[in-house]
């Protein structure tokens, strides 16, 4: 029993003095900036993840940034890091990609995801890929298929909401995202496929943040596992839209993202073209979306609209406003009809500031950087925090409270480097008009069709956002209740 004794004291006197000379190591460094590393391994993980779990999940950020300014050094999972709430650093983060800083993310993902990952590569095929997204998605024979395809969705789903007791919003508006989503990326509509790759990619999605674990019964092992299932049916999709490619006008109409990746270097040899299973394998995490960060934003903002009943109010006001004029003039609805909503897209705006769903990005240094004086040493991960910008009382007057006006005042928030749900630079989400489209469409169909009454809930921040009880809410039909 001694000798078990003295050989764990042993251990602890060996980690202790690996620790103490690793942290000096890191803290002699000129212009790193301060901060504290924490315990030995754990570092301030749990701290981290604590505040995760509560009402204010910024307070991690808010604590050290009060005792060592807005970039600070820490350690949380697994790794030294530097952390900037600053937005003026964290807009150099972002635009200075591929030959300063690269994607660093959590083993779990990068396993999930593979080498192939559109948030992993980098250089000219990033480019190259983000063009072709991008493009397709902005273009305006996609919006006017896309916003037909969002609103039958939307009337579809609504319309079963008047027969049901109790509608968990999380749960039925991931039916609505997930459907759009997979039909813009390869035609694939309501059955048996869909109900499939929908089962299938809750089961891979659960593994994002997870023990790096691969071993028989762990969670990275089961949502691998539901990848390999989701691939071999992708894969067979991909296969058959390039024969029947060959078999007709390569010139034709392009009708999803598939077709997009499957068309670029069409001109050139076969060796400029996409691989097969690398389309496969972006089309799977273009999904992500679909079953995570569409569904929270809506949710939300139900969740939030509900805590705000005069801004319920105004949106209401509007929507029916405009529901008037297209029942009088027979038009259908159009993209720039929802867009143009401006109540709505401050209502949006106010959602994915307080949301968060997307709180920061993890970059890693190629070389020494020094931005607005603080050091960032080669080969150190530095965390751009858009949480901390966004629930900052120096960039939002009461940053805690739900407010679509604040927006009338700040101005066009896609030019406002204070609010980053989307990201930002050479990485700027390619798919941010159809999600602001999407959430149009959704708040539309609701406040015109529906009154509500939402059950308490809280917002759950770690490790990724949801409400605890999927926003439990009762409907009213308008026409029934006026």
């Amino acid at each position: 029993m001694k000798w078990v004794i003295g050989c764990w004291v042993l251990i602890g006197i060996v980690v202790g003095w690996y620790w103490f000379k690793k942290k000096s190591k890191i803290e002699k460094r000129s212009g790193v900036p301060r901060g504290n590393l924490g315990w030995p391994f754990v570092g301030e993980t749990l701290d981290f993840i604590a505040c995760g779990y509560t009402s204010r999940p910024v307070s991690f950020m808010d604590k050290r940034k009060s005792l060592y300014g807005k970039v600070f050094k820490t350690h949380i999972l697994g790794t030294p890091i530097i952390v900037s709430t600053d937005p003026d650093v964290n807009k150099v983060i972002l635009h200075n990609h591929g030959n300063t800083f690269i994607p660093a993310y959590p083993k779990s993902i990068t396993e999930l995801f593979g080498k192939n990952s559109i948030l992993q590569i980098n250089g000219n095929l990033h480019k190259r890929v983000h063009a072709l997204i991008a493009g397709f998605l902005r273009s305006p024979q996609h919006k006017a298929r896309i916003t037909k395809d969002i609103e039958n969705s939307v009337k579809n789903s609504l319309a079963t909401w008047k027969d049901m007791h109790q509608i968990y919003v999380q749960d039925e508006t991931k039916k609505i995202t997930f459907e759009v989503l997979v039909k813009a990326l390869m035609s694939v509509g309501p059955g048996e496929d869909l109900n499939f790759l929908k089962r299938e990619f809750e089961e891979f999605i659960k593994g994002l943040i997870c023990l790096p674990i691969k071993l028989p019964g762990t969670r990275l092992y089961k949502s691998l596992k539901a990848k390999e299932r989701m691939l071999k049916m992708v894969e067979k999709i991909v296969e058959e839209r390039k024969i029947a490619r060959k078999n007709t006008d390569e010139k034709g109409p392009i009708i999803d993202a598939l077709d997009v990746l499957l068309r670029d270097g069409s001109d050139s040899n076969d060796t400029e073209r996409l691989p097969l299973d690398f389309i496969s394998g972006n089309i799977i995490e273009m999904m992500v979306p679909g079953e995570e960060t569409m569904p929270t934003a809506m949710t939300l903002a139900v969740k939030f609209l509900s805590d705000c009943p005069v801004a319920l109010e105004n949106l209401m006001e509007e929507n029916m406003e405009l529901k008037k004029r297209k029942t009088d003039s027979c038009d259908d609805y159009g993209w720039t009809d929802y867009m143009s909503l401006q109540f709505t897209q401050n209502v949006i705006s106010e959602t994915l500031r307080m949301a968060n769903i997307i709180n920061g990005v993890w970059r890693k240094a190629l070389k020494d950087v020094e931005i607005k004086g603080y050091s960032i040493p080669q080969g150190w991960c530095v965390l751009a925090s858009f949480i901390s910008v966004h629930m900052d009382e120096n960039n939002y007057e009461n940053p805690n409270q739900f407010d679509p006006w604040r927006w009338e005042k700040i101005g066009a928030a896609v030019n406002n480097n204070c609010l980053t749900p989307f990201g930002g630079g050479q990485r700027l989400c390619p798919g941010l008009e159809l999600s602001r489209l999407e959430l149009s469409i959704f708040l539309h169909h609701l406040v015109t069709s529906y009154r509500w009454v939402a059950q308490q809930d809280d917002i759950v921040h770690f490790p990724t956002v949801k409400m605890k009880r999927k926003l439990p809410i009762r409907v009213t039909s308008i026409s029934t209740s006026d």
